[in-house]
């Protein structure tokens, strides 16, 4: 169908994931390409650090922040007022998200994710319990809680404690995955951590749960990923098959916003469907491809 005239696509939605939303400090709705839907976002990084510094990383931290830190009580009345809105419509009356399809209206979950590593951030626990208690007093069921993680913290004592409060909630981990090699890892990711310590921390998690696997892919310096490196990736997530992990959901995708460093860029959509099927040549998990 084609698109009105000055009416936004959906694919303008998918590449505006503002953090800003009237006058909240940490909580913004977003409508999720991979949600399907709208995704309530929680910030827990407004100070923007992050322990990795991803070549595609979106945050502009030319910007400085608003604030550094997180108030527990204002991100619980940030959190009602915006889920007010989605379920009760009114987000979708004020010129921002008044153009959203019908169909991308539905509100799919509140995400951990923001301008930074959110379960590095010293409330990931307390804010964790705080968005499972909203879910509870608007009886939202199938609301999903979601951490959307670079893996690196995982193995962390309070860190754990909060993802049995996820499991208790409809929750789901998405851990970054972006690499099969340590030399790809640092070029992409920049971390402050091994691959190793990423991998061991999913299988850990992913031996208690099943756990999405989100992996994104890029052209660099004009080039897309070498055959080998998808190879290497494939065989580590079939590494933590065999030690018994479980993965509910491989998402492939690819940049849909401006990034750190100019020189990547996004695959277009047969590349990725490339990328999907060597993997699925290595590994048997359930597949979903996110192009641009």
């Amino acid at each position: 169908m084609p698109v009105e005239p000055n009416k936004p696509s959906l694919r303008s939605f998918f590449a505006n994931h503002s953090r800003s939303w009237r006058d909240n400090l940490y909580v913004y709705p977003v409508i999720s390409r991979r949600a399907g839907g709208v995704s309530i976002g929680i910030n827990l990084n407004p100070d923007k650090a992050c322990n990795f510094d991803c070549v595609y990383c979106q945050v502009d931290r030319t910007i400085p922040p608003t604030v550094r830190t997180v108030k527990l009580d204002v991100l619980r009345e940030e959190l009602e007022r915006t889920m007010a809105a989605v379920v009760g419509g009114e987000l979708f009356q004020g010129p921002q998200f008044a153009s959203v399809p019908a169909s991308n209206r539905r509100l799919n979950d509140i995400a951990f994710s923001g301008d930074g590593e959110p379960t590095a951030s010293p409330v990931f626990l307390e804010a964790v319990q705080v968005a499972a208690d909203a879910r509870r007093r608007f009886e939202l069921d199938e609301l999903k809680l979601v951490v959307i993680t670079d893996a690196a913290w995982l193995h962390r004592p309070r860190v754990r404690e909060a993802l049995t409060i996820l499991d208790a909630n409809n929750g789901e981990i998405w851990a970054k995955l972006d690499a099969g090699t340590e030399e790809r890892f640092r070029l992409i990711n920049r971390p402050n951590c091994s691959l190793q310590r990423i991998l061991d921390n999913i299988l850990d998690a992913a031996r208690i749960r099943p756990i999405v696997i989100q992996s994104l892919w890029m052209n660099v310096h004009g080039a897309p990923p070498p055959d080998a490196e998808v190879d290497a990736f494939a065989h580590r997530l079939r590494e933590i098959l065999v030690a018994g992990g479980k993965i509910k959901l491989l998402q492939i995708y690819t940049i849909a916003r401006r990034t750190t460093e100019p020189w990547v860029t996004p695959l277009d959509d047969p590349a990725l469907a490339r990328i999907a099927e060597r993997v699925r040549s290595i590994v048997d998990v359930p597949l979903a491809i996110y192009g641009t």
